[in-house]
């Protein structure tokens, strides 16, 4: 979400964490106003809301970023999943019994769901051993098993590549890494053992664990691409700069690997191209950084001066990834 649109939610949020705005929203639940308090902004503004067995999360995010139909997908996706026996959180129904809302606010409207809370605790790679990263692994095989024959009303992964030579340039030679992804990605097979609808951003700060199961959470990113595509956005945390796993990580990475075979077929050519999907998404994540960032204001605030540093420095890192792969393939 671009930085100006966190910035004008943030403007609304309390000493006390509330917002009118998510009170608007929040209604649509028949929560009243003070009841949701913000977490976070990125993607989609996140707020928590009380429950009886816990705690649940409002997301909502303004119609001039993103439509109702992605959301409405996104929260149709999670249903069926969590209905049929996923690890994945269940959409909680507004009081008018759809899944999602577009609520008019003194932002403009606001397409939303509510999803319930995830089990257990999370891990960040600092946390993984073999056993754990084996789990995950098997985890995201299990999601990717659910969701196999799925048609969902999703965007199809990399196709901001085509958006590089207008976009980038004054950067030949980003533009000539793109075009070479795209170029390379488009040849690859899309049988359906390969190719289906994917979570888009497994990491680890989007599962949580209990007793050793893992429930997925936050699919904002869901989209029709490659599993393996899947595997090496989930693995990035654990990928060197040059797109392959880093030293201090392979054998993390290979039980991951493990895992997931346990579950799901990965054969030697999917294996082979995880390097190309972490090169490939290394390029998106420039675009969408450069979405984010926009134009920077007189009086920005400090916080965003902050973030807008350091998201430069990550599309920085991404460009010398997204590169170095394409020069490499």
């Amino acid at each position: 979400m671009p930085l100006t649109e966190i910035d004008r939610l943030k403007r609304t949020v309390t000493p006390a964490w509330e917002s009118p705005v998510a009170d608007q929203v929040a209604a649509a639940w028949g929560y009243p106003a003070g009841t949701a308090k913000w977490w976070r902004s990125s993607a989609s503004h996140v707020f928590v809301l009380p429950d009886p067995e816990g705690k649940r999360y409002l997301r909502f995010v303004p119609d001039a970023y993103l439509g109702a139909g992605p959301v409405a997908a996104v929260s149709s996706l999670m249903d069926r999943l969590a209905a049929g026996g996923a690890a994945v959180v269940r959409p909680v129904p507004a009081r008018t019994g759809a899944l999602t809302a577009t609520v008019p606010t003194a932002l403009g409207p606001m397409h939303a769901m509510v999803v319930e809370t995830a089990p257990g605790e999370e891990f960040d790679a600092e946390d993984l051993d073999v056993d754990r990263a084996r789990s995950w692994g098997a985890a995201l095989a299990a999601v990717h098993a659910s969701m196999a024959g799925i048609d969902a009303d999703l965007p199809e992964a990399f196709a901001e590549l085509a958006e590089f030579p207008d976009r980038f340039a004054h950067d030949p030679a980003l533009v000539k890494a793109a075009s070479h992804l795209a170029d390379r990605i488009a040849e690859l097979p899309r049988d359906g053992s390969r190719f289906g609808v994917v979570h888009g951003d497994f990491e680890l700060d989007n599962l949580a664990w209990d007793e050793g199961r893992a429930t997925a959470f936050d699919f904002d990113e869901a989209a029709h691409s490659w599993y393996a595509a899947d595997i090496a956005y989930a693995l990035r945390d654990l990928t060197g700069p040059d797109g392959l796993p880093a030293a201090e990580h392979r054998q993390l990475s290979e039980e991951f690997i493990a895992g997931y075979r346990s579950v799901w077929p990965l054969d030697g050519a999917d294996l082979a191209n995880l390097r190309l999907f972490a090169g490939a998404h290394a390029a998106c994540s420039i675009l969408r950084i450069d979405n984010a960032l926009g134009t920077a204001g007189e009086d920005e605030a400090e916080w965003m001066a902050d973030l807008r540093a350091k998201l430069t420095d990550m599309a920085r890192s991404h460009r010398e990834l997204a590169i170095g792969v394409a020069e490499a393939l």
